[in-house]
C-alpha cells in the first residue's frame, strides 16, 4: 500500500536544528511528503533516534519547503489539479495560522508566520509564487481562490523587509528573499486577476528593492559581501527568481554588470569537474542544496551563458542521484527576452581583491587562497587557508559547515585548527582580514598581520611548469610555536624522507603529490594525526599534519602536483636565502624566491 501524503498542519521551525546532537551529522529526511514526523524520532546515520521540538519544527520546515517544491513540479508537468489542492489547503492553512500565537522563534531571528524565521517564509512563499504563475500561465480555472494567500505573503514580505531595511540591513541576504516573495506573489497575484505585473517598481526598482539591494550587497569583484559560497548562491538564486518574465534589456545596466559579476565568481571558482567549494559558512555536500545549484544554473545560463555551467550542473545532478526531480529541466523560457553574450572563461590565476580570494588553476590542480575580509556572522577564522581540488577531487577542501543549531560543532568548523592556515601557537586567529601584496599571471601573493598579536605571516602561490609552489612565511617579534596546516578531505599518505622534503600522497579521483621542505637550520616536526573531516560528516576522520616549528620565522614550502602532469618533480631544496629550487625528472630546475 503506498503512503499517504499529507501536507502537515503545524508550524515550521528552524532548519539548522535538524542535527544529531552527538554526532553532528544532518539528520536523514525520511519521507518529508508524509506530513509526520518519523515514528520514533529522526534516524542519524550512526544509529541514534532523535525527538525533542527543536527537531520536530526543523524537520516540518523542510516538509513544508518540499511540499512547496512538491507542487510547483506538479504544475509544471500537468497535473493541474493536484497542484491546486495543495495550494487551496495551504491557503486555509496561513489563514489559521494568522490568528494563533507565533511559535517560539530565536530573539535574533525576524520572524515569520508558517514558520519561526520570516527567512524560511520568504523563501516558502517564492516556490508558492513561481506554482501559482506556472498553473495561470496554463489558464488552470480555481486560482481565484489562493488570491487571499498571495497578498497575506506580499504584504507579509513588505512588512518584514520594512523591519529589515530600517534597521539599515539593506545588504542582508534575508532582503534578496523577501523581495524575491513579493516579487513571485505580487505576479502571481496579477496573472490570476488577469492584469500585467504591476510589481515591478516596488519589488524591483524600489529604493529597497531588489536592484538597491544588489548594489548595496555586490562588490566591485562580483562577490556577495558575506565571502562565502553557499550565500552568493543564494542571494544570486533569489535574484533570478524574482526577474521571471524580465527582459534582459529592461534591467538597469548596472544591475546586469553585477549579475554578470555574481555568475562569473561561481564560474571562476568552481573546478574543471564542477565542484563549488564551499567556502567559510555553507553546507558541503547536501542533496537540497545540489537541487539548489540546478535551479540556479538553469536560469543564469539563460541570461549569462557560460561554458562552466555544463560542469556544475553534471556534479549536482551526479551527487543527487535518485533525489533528482528534475524540477531545473522544465525551467525554460524564464526571461522575456534573449540571452546576453556569453561570459568569457576564467584566466589561469584570478583575483578577487575585496573578497579576498584567489584562485590558481594549473597543470591538473585548483587552487584557492583565503586572504580577504572574515565575513561577517559566517565568516571563519582561516586567513591565508591553502584550498586544492582536482577536476572532480576534493584534495584540501574548504571543510564546509554543520546545521548552525549544533553549537559545538559549529565552532569546530568555523576555527582556525579545521582549516590548511597557519597558526601561531594554539589559540585562533582573530577574525581579521589579510591584505593582497601583488598578482600577476603566475603568482599570487598575501599578507596577513592581524591573526595573531606580533606576527605577520606572508603566502606566495607560483605556477611552475606542471606543479604549485607555495611558500608560507611566518614570522613573529618573539620565538614562538609557528604551524603549517594541512588538512585533507581525502586518504593522505605521509613519509618523512631522512634529511629530504616529506612526501605526501593525496588520493581520490585523481592523485596528487606533494613535497614539503623549510627555512634550514630551523627544525620542523611534522606530526600527522586524524581529525574530524568534512562537515557533512564530523565522524569521518582524515589524516590531519602540522608542520610546527619553535622559532622568530620560519619558511614552510611546498610543492604540487597532479600525477598526469609532468615531467615529474624528483626534489625540491629550499636555502637559506629563500631560494626554493624544484628538480625536475627531465634534468631541468626553477627556481622561486620567498616574500619578505
Amino acid at each position: 500500500m503506498a503512503a499517504v501524503k499529507r501536507i502537515p498542519r503545524e508550524r515550521g521551525g528552524w532548519w539548522h536544528a535538524y542535527v544529531c546532537p552527538a554526532h553532528g551529522v544532518e539528520l536523514d529526511h525520511g519521507d518529508v511528503l508524509s506530513g509526520v514526523f518519523p515514528e520514533g524520532g529522526a534516524r542519524c546515520a550512526y544509529g541514534c533516534r532523535v525527538d525533542d521540538e527543536a527537531v520536530r519544527g526543523a524537520w516540518l520546515v523542510l516538509s513544508h519547503q518540499a511540499w512547496a517544491r512538491h507542487l510547483r513540479v506538479l504544475a509544471h508537468r500537468g497535473e493541474h489539479a493536484r497542484a491546486l489542492a495543495g495550494l487551496v489547503e495551504y491557503a486555509a492553512l496561513y489563514a489559521e495560522l494568522a490568528t494563533e500565537r507565533h511559535g517560539e522563534a530565536q530573539t535574533w531571528m525576524l520572524r515569520g508566520r508558517l514558520f519561526h524565521q520570516a527567512l524560511t517564509d520568504a523563501i516558502w512563499a517564492v516556490t508558492v509564487g513561481h506554482t501559482v504563475t506556472t498553473l495561470a500561465e496554463a489558464s488552470v480555472d480555481g486560482l481565484h481562490s489562493v488570491l487571499p494567500l498571495l497578498d497575506d505573503l506580499e504584504r507579509s514580505a513588505l512588512d518584514a523587509r520594512g523591519v529589515l531595511t530600517g534597521q539599515g540591513h539593506l545588504a542582508s541576504n534575508y532582503t534578496a528573499w523577501l523581495n524575491a516573495a513579493g516579487a513571485a506573489t505580487s505576479r502571481a497575484a496579477d496573472a490570476v486577476r488577469g492584469r500585467e505585473w504591476g510589481g515591478a517598481e516596488r519589488w524591483l526598482g524600489d529604493e529597497d528593492g531588489l536592484y538597491a539591494h544588489l548594489r548595496a550587497a555586490v562588490a566591485d569583484d562580483g562577490w556577495e559581501w558575506e565571502g562565502s559560497t553557499y550565500y552568493h548562491g543564494f542571494v544570486l538564486r533569489a535574484a533570478l527568481l524574482a526577474l521571471r518574465g524580465t527582459d534582459p534589456a529592461a534591467v538597469p545596466k548596472d544591475v546586469l554588470e553585477v549579475l554578470a559579476g555574481m555568475t562569473d565568481v561561481l564560474a571562476a571558482i568552481a573546478t574543471p569537474g564542477g565542484v563549488l567549494p564551499a567556502l567559510h559558512d555553507g553546507p558541503y555536500l547536501r542533496a537540497p542544496l545540489a537541487l539548489e545549484w540546478l535551479e540556479l544554473v538553469a536560469l543564469a545560463r539563460q541570461l549569462f551563458p557560460s561554458l562552466a555551467w555544463d560542469a556544475v550542473a553534471g556534479r549536482a545532478r551526479e551527487e543527487l542521484g535518485a533525489h533528482d526531480d528534475g524540477l531545473d529541466r522544465e525551467l525554460g523560457g524564464w526571461f522575456a527576452g534573449p540571452p546576453l553574450p556569453e561570459r568569457a572563461a576564467p584566466e589561469p590565476v584570478t583575483v578577487f581583491p575585496a573578497a579576498g580570494y584567489a584562485v590558481l588553476r594549473h597543470a591538473g590542480i585548483h587552487a584557492l587562497l583565503d586572504f580577504g575580509p572574515h565575513g561577517g556572522s559566517h565568516g571563519h577564522r582561516d586567513k591565508l587557508s591553502l584550498y586544492l581540488y582536482g577536476d572532480t577531487t576534493p584534495w584540501q577542501p574548504d571543510p564546509g559547515q554543520v546545521p548552525y543549531a549544533h553549537a559545538e560543532f559549529r565552532d569546530l568548523y568555523a576555527s582556525t585548527a579545521a582549516h590548511p592556515a597557519f597558526r601561531a601557537g594554539d589559540g585562533e586567529q582573530a577574525e581579521c582580514a589579510g591584505r593582497l601584496l601583488r598578482a600577476d599571471g603566475t603568482s599570487v601573493t598575501a599578507e596577513v598581520t592581524a591573526a595573531y598579536e606580533g606576527v605577520r605571516a606572508v603566502r606566495k602561490l607560483a605556477l611552475g611548469g606542471g606543479f604549485l609552489v607555495d611558500l608560507l612565511t611566518v614570522a613573529a617579534e618573539d620565538e614562538r610555536r609557528l604551524s603549517a596546516q594541512l588538512r585533507p578531505g581525502v586518504a593522505l599518505d605521509v613519509q618523512v624522507q631522512g634529511t629530504g622534503p616529506v612526501r605526501t600522497t593525496w588520493y581520490g579521483d585523481e592523485t596528487l603529490h606533494g613535497w614539503h621542505t623549510h627555512t634550514p637550520g630551523r627544525p620542523v616536526r611534522p606530526v600527522a594525526r586524524p581529525g574530524p573531516g568534512t562537515a557533512d560528516d564530523p565522524q569521518r576522520v582524515r589524516t590531519r599534519v602540522d608542520f610546527t616549528a619553535v622559532a622568530d620565522r620560519v619558511t614552510f614550502a611546498s610543492v604540487y602536483q597532479a600525477a598526469s602532469a609532468g615531467p615529474a618533480v624528483t626534489d625540491v631544496r629550499l636555502d637559506g636565502d629563500g631560494l626554493l629550487t624544484v628538480v625536475l625528472a627531465d634534468g631541468t630546475a626553477e627556481r622561486f624566491r620567498t616574500e619578505d
